[in-house]
């Protein structure tokens, strides 16, 4: 996967020699004074797991929903995966062409998560050559109890991740991301986790038709703390976008069974090697 990323280095810095080579051969040509924002290199607020860089218009609604079922490779064990769903339920609110706010709730852990996503750079047509959107979001924990934990204090509930993601919308078809990653624990299990994780992450988009476009991602953590055991592992996730009118509906296969960002990007348990992959797909709904 280290190709991967690689990979996701050339596009942009092709991209944007593409880019300098259609502006000095547009040089003679009448230039209008105002910018031309490009248009959003995603349909989706997230890429699969992963956030992109779109962003809801000033006063917009989203209502989402998620659905990841059980791990495919037990089979009829479990149904392949129908007897162990998890569930994402919430809302995101544009409160300005540059900032928004989420909320929602997960059966995992039954964890509350607030989100704030903003914008900081738009990629322009024959300008600044990408979209950079800062994203934050802060998890509560509530499914941790008293009784197991006699010292518990509210903030050890909390975890938190940081993310600057920055993209590039190379032509009508393909666009590519890449995003900078940290997340904090307050409570966690020294034996086997990091108190602060990092990762690289990249994403791409590929449009296959007028309303459906395949997306892919991973993220690489980057390990400080060696472990005797790690039974984590890098997230890698697939997705298939279909814009049916108001809403996005998105098809995932992802190592990630949790949507809540703390544990997609550092708690991932899937291996992908095993068939040890969750199915599911993400709903938005936009008024």
């Amino acid at each position: 996967m280290r190709n991967f990323l690689g990979f996701m280095l050339v596009c942009f810095f092709t991209g944007n020699l593409f880019a300098q080579d259609d502006l000095l051969s547009q040089l003679d040509n009448a230039k209008s004074n105002e910018k031309q924002i490009e248009i959003a290199a995603f349909k989706g607020l997230q890429i699969a797991n992963m956030q992109s860089t779109k962003m809801p218009a000033k006063g917009e609604w989203y209502m989402l929903v998620s659905h990841r079922f059980g791990d495919l490779s037990k089979g009829f064990n479990n149904f392949f995966g129908l007897d162990n769903a998890l569930t994402k339920f919430g809302g995101i609110y544009g409160a300005t062409n540059w900032l928004s706010f989420g909320a929602s709730r997960h059966t995992s852990n039954k964890i509350y998560e607030v989100t704030a996503k903003y914008k900081m750079a738009n990629q322009e047509v024959n300008g600044f050559p990408v979209t950079i959107v800062g994203y934050n979001t802060m998890d509560i924990n509530s499914a941790l109890e008293k009784d197991l934990y006699p010292n518990l204090q509210f903030s050890d509930r909390l975890a938190f991740t940081a993310q600057l993601l920055v993209s590039r919308k190379v032509n009508e078809k393909f666009s590519v991301e890449m995003g900078f990653i940290n997340v904090y624990k307050n409570l966690y299990d020294d034996s086997v986790e990091q108190q602060n994780v990092f990762s690289t992450a990249a994403g791409l988009r590929y449009k296959v038709a007028k309303r459906i476009s395949v997306n892919l991602e991973y993220a690489a953590r980057i390990i400080t703390e060696e472990k005797a055991i790690d039974p984590y592992h890098n997230p890698l996730t697939v997705g298939l976008d279909i814009e049916t009118g108001g809403h996005v509906f998105q098809l995932v296969v992802s190592n990630s069974q949790p949507m809540n960002d703390v544990a997609v990007f550092s708690g991932a348990t899937g291996d992908w090697n095993k068939g040890a992959v969750y199915f599911g797909f993400n709903m938005y709904r936009s008024f």
